[in-house]
């Protein structure tokens, strides 16, 4: 059986180091790239087509969430696990609806990081402890149930102003990072709260938070 396949993404390299030296100490594996941001990450993803995305909740550029979606549309193949300080349920319930394999808290022993990369690798669902079985399906069967969802209705530069923005971002550093002008962010953004039916900046980000998007204290 070849090794596996990973790229790991964490906006700070003392943890992708760490995590590479568990890893090659404790499974057949190959690290075949490292990503510090969002789009890096994605980028690596697709080029690599890894077995395995091993990607951070709160990263810099697009959230964890949204590389994880974009990458299960661009790299179909690749199972993706979510490495993150956060046990709200909003984050699990929305990683699951997308389609991450597991979710794995950074609290976790290291033993059980590692036993959560074999069950993905595997196909197999997994979620740290206390996130239980029953709340696995609970919250598969309410994403089952879920009908439309406006964020899926969202352009990709859209979702990016959209997480920027809700870290308290001007739309004049939000141009400057994403390298388009203050008019074109105001146009997208304003496309963005339209379809959201959100009408003011406290509305934006309510709804981030909620969606799992951003987190109050990231």
């Amino acid at each position: 059986m070849s090794p596996l396949t990973i790229v790991l993404a964490d906006d700070h390299a003392v943890v992708r180091s760490g995590l590479r030296a568990l890893l090659e100490s404790e499974l057949e594996c190959t690290i075949v790239g490292e990503a510090g941001n969002g789009p890096e990450a994605l980028s690596l993803v697709e080029r690599l087509q890894p077995m395995l995305l091993v990607v951070d909740l709160m990263m810099p550029g697009l959230s964890g969430l949204e590389v994880a979606r974009q990458a299960r549309q661009n790299a179909p193949q690749t199972k993706i696990v979510i490495l993150s300080m956060h046990a709200d349920e909003s984050y699990v319930r929305e990683a699951l609806r997308i389609g991450v394999t597991a979710y794995v808290l950074k609290e976790a022993m290291s033993n059980d990081f590692v036993y959560a990369l074999q069950q993905a690798a595997s196909g197999r669902r997994y979620l740290s402890p206390p996130l239980s079985e029953k709340a696995l399906d609970a919250y598969v069967s309410q994403t089952a149930e879920t009908t439309l969802d406006l964020y899926e209705t969202l352009t990709a530069r859209e979702r990016e102003i959209l997480y920027l923005a809700a870290q308290g971002m001007t739309s004049a550093e939000i141009a400057e990072r994403l390298m388009i002008g203050v008019r074109t962010v105001d146009t997208h953004r304003a496309s963005m709260m339209r379809k959201l039916g959100l009408h003011t900046p406290l509305d934006l980000i309510r709804y981030a938070v909620r969606r799992g998007i951003v987190s109050l204290d990231s």
